[in-house]
């Protein structure tokens, strides 16, 4: 895994023998998994570690990712804390509006489901979003009314630097921060939690 993130990103895509191999982050399964949790929209799915089915580009990925309706974007709802209103979700794949609508799908399917059980703060570890081809602005301004309602917020998390580019031409950071934290994955979900919101606050207040 950690050669993995040493390739450039345009090798491994290119190469579905890297593809694969890439799993969703599993070290807080002892904390969280969507599929057994009832508010869940993955409530009950069941997984296979050995049947390849889900594509981006006709290259296979790993089976542990979720479908959500888009055909080039994948999730995994890493953890949810009901108390502090959060989730985590990690997504792999190409992030399409242009085509795809991925930003409706992502409403529609997972924050819609998830605003029900009062979650308004998102963070969406993005470092395996290989690109961003935008279209309007309309599901961000939506998203991002629902969350200020209710002094929420939504973050992506070390999204590669030539996806970043074009997420920042259409101006979507405007709705969705953009933060590093390269060793995300040393924190439990609550210190992850609590460092991106103090960092939040810091920036309203500069």
């Amino acid at each position: 895994m950690a050669l993995l993130k040493k390739l450039p990103t345009y090798f491994w895509v290119l190469n579905d023998r890297y593809m694969h191999n890439i799993e969703p982050f599993f070290n807080w399964r002892h904390l969280y998994t969507a599929e057994e949790d009832p508010k869940s929209p993955f409530y009950g799915r069941t997984y296979s570690e050995f049947e390849f089915t889900q594509v981006v580009y006709n290259y296979f990925i790993h089976p542990q990712w979720d479908d959500f309706g888009s055909r080039t974007l994948y999730l995994k709802l890493l953890f949810i804390d009901y108390e502090e209103n959060y989730a985590i979700i990690e997504l792999i794949g190409e992030w399409n509006d242009a085509i795809e609508n991925d930003i409706m799908e992502l409403k529609r399917e997972i924050v819609d489901h998830l605003s029900k059980q009062g979650i308004c703060k998102y963070i969406l570890i993005c470092e395996n979003v290989l690109n961003f081809h935008s279209s309007d602005k309309e599901y961000y301004q939506e998203w991002y009314d629902d969350v200020s309602d209710e002094n929420g917020w939504m973050v992506a998390l070390n999204m590669p630097a030539q996806t970043q580019q074009d997420f920042k031409q259409k101006k979507l950071h405007y709705y969705i921060e953009l933060m590093e934290i390269d060793n995300w994955r040393n924190f439990k979900p609550g210190h992850l939690f609590e460092k991106i919101n103090f960092e939040l606050s810091n920036r309203l207040t500069l």
